[in-house]
């Protein structure tokens, strides 16, 4: 549920998540909870955004209802919303999981969907833009697509989660994503564990 205004944090951020029709809906979960949680007791606000694929293969990957964690939800072929328009000023925007066809429409510059009009406003903007893709292989147009996301500064990576955190759950595999994820985007967070290197006295292979 929402928290009661008068004991919500100030709003100190604001960030968009984009939800596009990959495969990959609990990385958009883990990351809707993690903003539901420690990130709106930071004080930062999340808005999020489906695509119609994107809301088909939550129902399929996840199953729970997206209005529950009390987030900001908007119809994906709305264009009137605040962050369409970079005099907005949100801070930060994540496409999690990222499709192909979206990477490529971004790419373009086709704003098809508020996720592709959202992504060019941060493009422009010069804000930091993470597109979490989850393709695989990848064909020659997409990572020239990628490519060009890249040279326009956006971070493009991809949904492939470490292991040298020794995650024993399935949740504490999504987070070596999500971490990264919100690093990226500038936010702190305690999702994984970090590496801190290997103590040479230990031993190991030379």
């Amino acid at each position: 549920m929402p928290p009661d205004e008068d004991t919500a944090p100030p709003v100190r951020r604001r960030v968009v998540i984009g939800v596009s029709g990959a495969s990959g809906a609990p990385y958009a979960e883990r990351m809707m909870r993690f903003f539901a949680g420690p990130g709106r007791a930071a004080g930062i606000e999340a808005h999020v955004v489906f695509s119609k694929f994107g809301r088909l293969n939550w129902a399929d990957e996840v199953g729970t209802d997206p209005a529950s964690y009390g987030l900001p939800l908007y119809n994906p072929g709305d264009m009137t919303v605040p962050f369409a328009s970079g005099s907005a000023r949100f801070d930060a925007m994540c496409v999690v999981p990222c499709s192909a066809g979206q990477v490529g429409r971004i790419a373009t510059g086709v704003s098809a969907d508020l996720i592709g009009r959202a992504a060019d406003v941060f493009l422009k903007e010069r804000r930091p833009l993470v597109l979490v893709v989850r393709e695989t292989p990848y064909s020659l147009i997409l990572l020239r697509n990628m490519a060009t996301l890249t040279e326009a500064g956006a971070t493009v990576m991809s949904a492939a989660p470490s292991f040298y955190s020794q995650p024993k759950t399935i949740e504490a595999l999504l987070d070596t994503v999500v971490a990264r994820a919100l690093d990226r985007m500038g936010i702190d967070n305690s999702l994984m564990k970090r590496w801190a290197g290997r103590d040479p006295s230990a031993g190991g292979p030379a």
